[in-house]
């Protein structure tokens, strides 16, 4: 079994809550190995470099924004899916730029799939209990982001591929910062 790693940020809602603990728990007690973990206060530039703008990701959050405000019959004021992505992108880069943010490289097999798991939807009102988002986000929803014109505040990110994995924990950390050591639970990977 291949191992896989993951980036996993508690972002800044996280850190002004003193949760940080209660969530690098869960991860701990599922078997993850914290390969690396720093705080870091990511400026405009960084924090641009982290959300690119991807043209199919931006279809495909259009496409779902558009059918939640027919479904509403709202009227929607984005002209077209890069309109809305580049409206997202900056939201992103504002919360993101807020504050300090604590960055973890977790390890295990299927990393990417089980933090995703774990997380819970991005939308803190869908998240089910059990989850990160579901347990400790507060009450949030797509339509009072919309209202407020800014980003979702869900606590944390996580990758969501292995191909974003790899690029995420190469703009966050250098090969130096990363960790190998030993755990109990390794003889079992």
């Amino acid at each position: 079994m291949v191992l896989e790693q993951t980036l996993v940020l508690l972002k800044h809602d996280a850190v002004q809550r003193n949760i940080l603990g209660k969530i690098m728990q869960r991860f701990e007690d599922a078997g993850f190995k914290i390969k690396g973990m720093k705080m870091v206060h990511a400026n405009a530039e960084f924090a641009a470099k982290h959300y690119q703008l991807d043209e199919v990701w931006a279809k495909n959050v259009y496409e779902k924004t558009k059918a939640a405000y027919d479904k509403e019959r709202k009227k929607m004021e984005y002209t077209d899916h890069m309109h809305l992505g580049k409206t997202i992108q900056a939201w992103n880069m504002t919360f993101l730029s807020e504050g300090p943010v604590i960055a973890l490289v977790l390890e295990a097999p299927h990393a990417v799939e089980l933090v995703r798991k774990m997380v819970g939807s991005t939308e803190p009102r869908q998240a089910q209990p059990g989850t990160i988002r579901g347990d400790y986000a507060l009450i949030e929803s797509y339509a009072l982001a919309d209202k407020k014109k800014r980003v979702l505040r869900n606590l944390i990110h996580a990758s969501d591929t292995v191909e974003n994995a790899k690029r995420e924990i190469a703009l966050w950390f250098d090969n130096k910062e990363l960790h190998a050591y030993t755990k109990e639970l390794d003889k079992h990977f």
